[in-house]
């Protein structure tokens, strides 16, 4: 069987792509566990600093297949116990960077996906919607995702009425970022990752996941949890690097060590 998802890396940019074009990449067992291991290999490379999330042919991804009966996959645990963090959509953490490069269509699990992205980038072809409403299904994770992501009032028009919007009115919402024309997609997206490499790899991580952690935090613990991951980050290789190349007056050779 092919492969149902892509992995590619070019320096320290690793492209993650939904390879099931005959399907609108939706996402059956197969397409899960090649997705969840994708993004561990991404997770656990230490040469690996920045992520492009795209998907193959005329969508970006179709959802969950349906006719496969869905894209849960199988996990570990007894019926109750199993757990609900286990793929990048329920929220793995992961503090790398991600960029969303969204070619086409762009449904139920894929915009849960693109809502745990860093930068959404838009073709002007690309749409959004979580249809589950319209089939009888609730929209769980996105439920939980997207009232913060987007306010509430768009959330539910997403969530409640079941039609996709087009990219400038996800743009409109907050959910994209930069749309761009459909050619020019992924060089904008390789761009902004190249600029993303320019930065402190373990820098920006740690001001990732205080942006994420503190969301939730009371100001004088998200400040002490802040100021904790300042000291941490400080004592690496890299911040020497950062400090002596400015002292230098050149660019920063960083390590991600």
């Amino acid at each position: 069987m092919p492969d149902t998802i892509l992995y590619e890396k070019e320096g320290h940019v690793v492209t993650i792509t939904y390879n099931r074009p005959e399907r609108l990449n939706a996402i059956n067992g197969q397409m899960r566990e090649e997705l969840n291991a994708a993004w561990l290999r991404f997770r656990d490379d230490t040469d690996a600093w920045v992520a492009i999330l795209t998907g193959t042919g005329r969508a970006f991804c179709a959802g969950a297949d349906i006719k496969e009966g869905g894209s849960a996959g199988t996990f570990a645990g007894t019926y109750w116990e199993k757990p609900t963090i286990n793929s990048f959509e329920s929220g793995l953490e992961l503090f790398k960077p991600i960029i969303a490069a969204i070619n086409g269509p762009c449904l139920g699990y894929g915009v849960t996906g693109v809502s745990f992205c860093d930068f959404v980038i838009a073709s002007e072809r690309a749409t959004f919607g979580f249809p589950e409403v319209r089939i009888g299904v609730p929209t769980i994770v996105g439920a939980v995702r997207m009232p913060g992501r987007i306010g509430w009032t768009n959330a539910m028009e997403l969530l409640l009425i079941g039609e996709a919007v087009d990219a400038a009115r996800a743009k409109e919402m907050g959910l994209v970022w930069k749309v761009v024309p459909h050619d020019d997609l992924l060089s904008e997206a390789k761009a902004l990752a190249a600029r993303l490499c320019q930065s402190a790899p373990l820098a920006v991580r740690a001001t990732k996941e205080v942006a994420v952690r503190t969301r939730s935090l009371p100001w004088i613990e998200a400040v002490r949890f802040g100021e904790t991951m300042r000291l941490v980050a400080g004592e690496t290789a890299d911040a020497s690097e950062g400090k002596q190349a400015f002292r230098e007056k050149r660019s920063p050779v960083w390590q991600g060590k």
